[in-house]
C-alpha cells in the first residue's frame, strides 16, 4: 500500500467518524474509498464496520454530558442493538447485496422527513397519548433493533434513522437523542464487528487506518458538534439522508 493510499484511508475515516458523530451516514465516505482502492466490497464492508467502531466509541465519550440521565434508557435499548446488530452481520454473509437495496432510500426519506418534521409530530404524539416515555416504549425498542439489523447488515445512514427514531419517541433535545444515537450505532457495529472477526475476512491494514481516522474524526465531531443548535443538526440530518437516499437510487 502506497502512502497515499494510507492517506485516503486515514482521510476517509476521519471524515466518517466525525460524520457519523454529528449526524450519521459516515459509511458512505469510508466504505466507497475502500472499494475504489481494489477491496472487494463484501470485504470492504466488514473491515469498515469494524474500522468504525472506535470513532462511535469516541463520540460516545464526547457526548457523555449529553447523556447524563440517560442511563436507564441506553440500558434497555443495547438489547435490541445487540440483537439487531448481530442479525444485521448474519444476513451480509448469507444474503445477496440486493435483499436491502430497494427499501434503504425510503427508509432515508422517511426518517429525513421525521426529523424535519419532529417537533410537530412528538406534539401531535404528546396530545394523543400524553407525554412521551421516559424509555420511549415498545415501538421505540422494535425500531432501535430493526435499524441496527440494517447498521449490522451495512449501516449507512443508521445514525439518521436512530436519530428519527429517538427525536419522534423520547423527550428531550436533538443533542440528547444524538448522544444515545452515538452509543447505540456503536454498539450494533461492535456487535456485527465481532462475528466479522470471528467468521469473515477482514482486510485489517485497511481496518486499522479507518479505525484511526474514525477515532480523531469522531473526538473532533463529537466536540465541536455538540455547540451545534438544535435546527442546525435538523438540516444536517435532512441534506445528508436525502443525498444518500438520491445517490443509492442512481
Amino acid at each position: 500500500m502506497g502512502a497515499w493510499e494510507v492517506l485516503a484511508v486515514l482521510c476517509a475515516g476521519a471524515g466518517a467518524g466525525a460524520l457519523n458523530a454529528v449526524i450519521g451516514a459516515g459509511s458512505l465516505i469510508s466504505f466507497p474509498t475502500l472499494v475504489a482502492l481494489g477491496v472487494p466490497p463484501v470485504t470492504a464492508n466488514v473491515s469498515n464496520t469494524l474500522g468504525l467502531v472506535p470513532g462511535s466509541v469516541a463520540a460516545a465519550l464526547g457526548y457523555r454530558a449529553e447523556l447524563s440521565g440517560r442511563g436507564p434508557l441506553v440500558r434497555r435499548l443495547l438489547v435490541p442493538a445487540v440483537l439487531g446488530g448481530l442479525t444485521g452481520a448474519t444476513l451480509l454473509l448469507v444474503l445477496p447485496a440486493s435483499a436491502f437495496e430497494a427499501i434503504v432510500p425510503v427508509l432515508l426519506l422517511v426518517a429525513a422527513a421525521l426529523v424535519w418534521l419532529q417537533p410537530r409530530v412528538a406534539t401531535w404524539l404528546a396530545t394523543r397519548r400524553g407525554a412521551a416515555p421516559a424509555h420511549g416504549g415498545v415501538e421505540l425498542w422494535v425500531g432501535v433493533g430493526l435499524t441496527a439489523v440494517y447498521g449490522g447488515y451495512f449501516g449507512a445512514a443508521q445514525g439518521v434513522l436512530l436519530l428519527a427514531l429517538l427525536g419522534i419517541l423520547v423527550e428531550g433535545s436533538l443533542q440528547s437523542a444524538n448522544g444515545v444515537k452515538n452509543v447505540l450505532a456503536g454498539t450494533a457495529n461492535l456487535t456485527a464487528a465481532v462475528v466479522f472477526v470471528l467468521v469473515a475476512d477482514v482486510d485489517w491494514a485497511m481496518a486499522g487506518l479507518i479505525a484511526l481516522g474514525a477515532w480523531v474524526g469522531g473526538t473532533l465531531g463529537a466536540r465541536y458538534g455538540r455547540r451545534l443548535p438544535d435546527r442546525v443538526i435538523r438540516l444536517g440530518v435532512v441534506v445528508v439522508a436525502v443525498v444518500v437516499a438520491v445517490r443509492w437510487s442512481l
